[in-house]
């Protein structure tokens, strides 16, 4: 964005803020496409438009730096994030198609409660109390929202499962790239990333291939452009915002995925998937705070010892 249109006047946290409302839109009406096209396009298939829009995108990179976009020591690790990205993806997709979209909006938001285990057990970091209580209090919220049923019973379903799996993997991937980004460039990320998704979502997108209509392929390509902006929109809202004042922002796009569900498809949440949706938002809420304020501890604490 150019200096002439640039507001004026506003703070890095407010940029940010419109970068990551931006990142909800379009993430809301990726949401809506997915599920549109779902009756005649399944998750497989529409995984590989996503990727192929992703892969697209990098290409010109790729073509620039060339040998050098895929500089790395640890093609194991990296197959692994795409592998459990990929296949988090068809299941995410699955899920938007089957589940009411304010339900699997909030369902997508355990991602960051599965960062707590995965953050002492794979990466070893410290983890507290009060980070162990919160996503315990925030996985109680999952079942909040998927155990009340009609009459009472238990509704935990496929759809459901399958979502709660896709959060689990993309927490997978998150900590792989943890890992990752202490040898690696986000570039070199990034593209082995789409190259390395495109390639494995090519297996299930054969074997359910249909040829799709013009209007249809126009729309499949605009879900996979939506997907890549709304990424994009994402990490530069994190770059620009404090990451506490960014992640509430994050969560209007339950907001705009429950109008549009309500809206565009006569879903109605339930009082079960609104309390849920509270306690999750809640919880996953105060660990990235939490998170913040031991990170800027840390670099307290490491200055002070430099002055020392």
């Amino acid at each position: 964005m150019s200096e002439a249109t640039t507001p004026r006047g506003l703070t890095p946290n407010a940029r940010g803020a419109l970068w990551m409302l931006g990142s909800a839109v379009g993430f809301a009406g990726m949401t809506v496409l997915i599920k549109y096209l779902g009756d005649d396009y399944p998750p497989a298939l529409q995984t590989f438009y996503r990727q192929a829009a992703g892969f697209a995108v990098l290409l010109p990179i790729i073509l620039h730096h060339r040998g050098a976009a895929f500089a790395t020591t640890r093609p194991g690790l990296l197959l692994f994030r795409s592998g459990a990205g990929t296949i988090g993806m068809m299941l995410s997709f699955y899920a938007f198609q089957e589940m009411p979209l304010a339900d699997a909006n909030a369902l997508s938001f355990t991602r960051n409660l599965w960062l707590v285990p995965l953050a002492a057990f794979v990466v070893r970091e410290q983890v507290g109390a009060l980070r162990i209580g919160a996503a315990v209090v925030g996985f109680l919220g999952v079942l909040v929202m998927i155990r009340p049923g009609a009459g009472g019973e238990f509704a935990l379903g496929l759809p459901a499962l399958a979502m709660l799996a896709a959060s689990f993997l993309f927490a997978l991937t998150i900590t792989g790239m943890k890992v990752m980004t202490r040898d690696h460039s986000p570039t070199v990320l990034l593209v082995w990333g789409a190259t390395l998704g495109l390639v494995l979502a090519i297996p299930g997108a054969f074997l359910t291939w249909r040829w799709p209509e013009p209007m249809d392929l126009g729309l499949l390509c605009l879900m996979g452009v939506m997907g890549t902006i709304t990424q994009a929109c994402y990490i530069k809202g994190m770059q620009l915002g404090d990451a506490a004042a960014m992640a509430p922002i994050d969560y209007t796009r339950l907001i705009f995925s429950a109008a549009a569900g309500y809206l565009l498809f006569s879903e109605i949440p339930t009082i079960w998937t609104l309390i849920g949706a509270v306690i999750i938002v809640a919880s996953t809420l105060f660990i990235t705070i939490r998170e913040q304020q031991l990170a800027r501890s840390a670099r307290l604490s490491a200055v002070a010892e430099v002055d020392r």
